[in-house]
């Protein structure tokens, strides 16, 4: 294991290399060998990431109310977070995995990749303080807290667009990934959403769930032309003008 590699990676050189690659043993490599897995660190870890990201949301974010910097922490500090920080620095390379685990590809599943996330956040706390494991959070979440404090207030417009569709009766509305841009730490999703099978609007985002309320969003605003490129994709969209009657 190239223990060196990873910490030019996360930035920060351990004193004690055992912490990291206990931070990076799953337990089914432990209990293969009889060794310590990342789970107490884990535990650890998930602690220092919660209050670190509150404490950063309480000093740089004065104007969110109580109620919205819990829903920006839980935004952000979750699996789907925590699996790009550890793409972004190739952690499944690293990874210690039983034989069950590597058969099954376990070194690419967002679970056991965001664990190990917050074993190494608890490892860096251990080898040294908190200062240095909140330079690696920051430095890791920031723009995903800058995201999603943005969109904090945001209207839920997927529950207002249905509410509208459906003011006559029931009708099916689906959204559906027509386009993925960029690579895997830093996507691009294209989403358009239907109503019984016409199309109403595109919407873009970092994640679907963001794709999905842009494009609920653009069918409300009534934006009814769209153009994607990319080397797929060279289209140009309308919105129905039955919606406009709704």
């Amino acid at each position: 294991m190239d223990i060196e590699k990873l910490e030019q990676n996360i930035h920060y050189t351990f004193k004690n290399k055992e912490l990291l690659k206990t931070a990076l043993t799953h337990t089914s490599f432990a209990h293969e060998k009889k060794v310590e897995s990342n789970e107490k660190l884990e535990f650890l870890g998930d602690s220092i990431l919660e209050f670190v990201t509150s404490n950063y949301l309480y000093n740089n974010y004065r104007k969110l109310k109580e109620g919205e910097m819990t829903k920006v922490r839980a935004s952000v500090v979750c699996e789907s977070s925590l699996y790009q920080v550890a793409l972004k620095h190739n952690f499944s390379d690293f990874l210690k995995l039983g034989k069950s685990e590597i058969a099954c590809g376990g070194n690419k599943k967002p679970a056991i990749l965001a664990d190990s996330v917050e074993s190494v956040i608890a490892a860096i706390y251990e080898d040294s303080n908190l200062e240095n494991a909140e330079r690696f959070i920051i430095e890791n979440l920031k723009d995903q807290i800058e995201i999603a404090s943005k969109h904090v207030g945001m209207k839920d417009y997927k529950t207002v667009l249905q509410e509208k569709l459906q003011i006559h009766g029931n009708v099916k509305i689906e959204y559906t990934v027509i386009d993925e841009k960029g690579p895997d730490h830093n996507k691009t999703f294209v989403v358009e959403v239907k109503c019984d099978g016409k199309h109403l609007a595109i919407g873009q985002g970092s994640t679907k769930k963001s794709a999905e309320m842009e494009a609920a969003h653009n069918a409300l605003e009534g934006k009814n032309e769209w153009t994607i490129h990319n080397t797929n994709i060279c289209t140009t969209f309308r919105l129905p003008k039955w919606l406009y009657f709704l």
